[in-house]
């Protein structure tokens, strides 16, 4: 039991020990350029993220942004899904979506915005450049997925006539849930990225990257980190809880000769 605590407390531990390494080279470079304006020190961003907790507005704003990070995700996660399904199955669809996947992963994000500031209102701006970011990782991972399945046992549970719904259940799923699982992690994490950039250029109503750039624009440069403390602090938050989701799914939907091994080593 000892051993077992000590292996839980020594990830945490270290992580820690970053943090706090993280915050002691940012109070020595805030002392050594000694001016607020261009590095704040460590107190003075918490200062004013604690005068920004205050406000209404800064709440709305972090509910406006959570709502476009959602968007964004959600509908990264079913086009990058369904098409990333199609391209596992058919070989035509994989050569018709490449040139267009490696002509957005090659977009500049800084580009992609611009462009999307002709075309869509300021508060869809965001969710259409976090999409069309996003949404190739997780077309990716589903591709990867859906080969990743034993050919050799779909093949073997066609012959002996298994039913469609249990071959997807219990043999294609469980052999892609690993690469979805990741790839969602990874779109949900650049979906705020790109959300708040977004944000900076578009200037929404109601959002962290307007309240960033209003900050800037007023040279208040504690609070220009209060907000990125406050993005950061949320994109840390959604792929936690995304990550106890994760687990629970990989539990869920534990391939079968993976459950046998356990029990085998019990």
């Amino acid at each position: 039991m000892p051993r077992s605590n000590s292996t839980k407390l020594h990830p945490l531990l270290w992580r820690l020990l970053g943090v706090a390494v993280f915050l002691a080279v940012w109070q020595v470079a805030a002392t050594l350029v000694q001016s607020s304006l261009i590095l704040p020190q460590p107190w003075e961003a918490v200062s004013a993220l604690v005068h920004l907790l205050a406000k209404a507005a800064f709440w709305l704003s972090v509910a406006g942004t959570f709502l476009r990070v959602l968007e964004a995700f959600f509908l990264s996660l079913c086009v990058g899904l369904a098409s990333g399904a199609l391209s596992g199955f058919r070989p035509q669809v994989k050569a018709f979506m490449n040139p267009f996947i490696t002509g957005v992963r090659a977009t500049p994000v800084l580009a992609l915005i611009l462009l999307a500031m002709f075309w869509f209102p300021s508060t869809q701006v965001p969710v259409f450049s976090a999409v069309l970011m996003a949404f190739p990782v997780i077309y990716t991972s589903t591709e990867a997925g859906i080969h990743a399945t034993d050919q050799k046992l779909v093949q073997m549970s066609n012959l002996f006539h298994v039913p469609k719904s249990t071959i997807f259940w219990r043999l294609r799923l469980p052999s892609a849930l690993p690469y979805l699982l990741s790839g969602a992690k990874n779109a949900l994490g650049l979906s705020w990225k790109v959300i708040v950039a977004g944000e900076v250029l578009a200037q929404p109503r109601m959002a962290l990257g307007t309240g960033m750039q209003d900050a800037r624009l007023t040279l208040e440069t504690p609070t220009v980190f209060a907000w990125a403390i406050t993005t950061i602090l949320l994109c840390g938050l959604s792929e936690y809880f995304f990550g106890i989701l994760a687990r629970r799914l990989s539990i869920q939907f534990q391939p079968p000769q993976d459950e046998s091994k356990e029990r085998g080593g019990q």
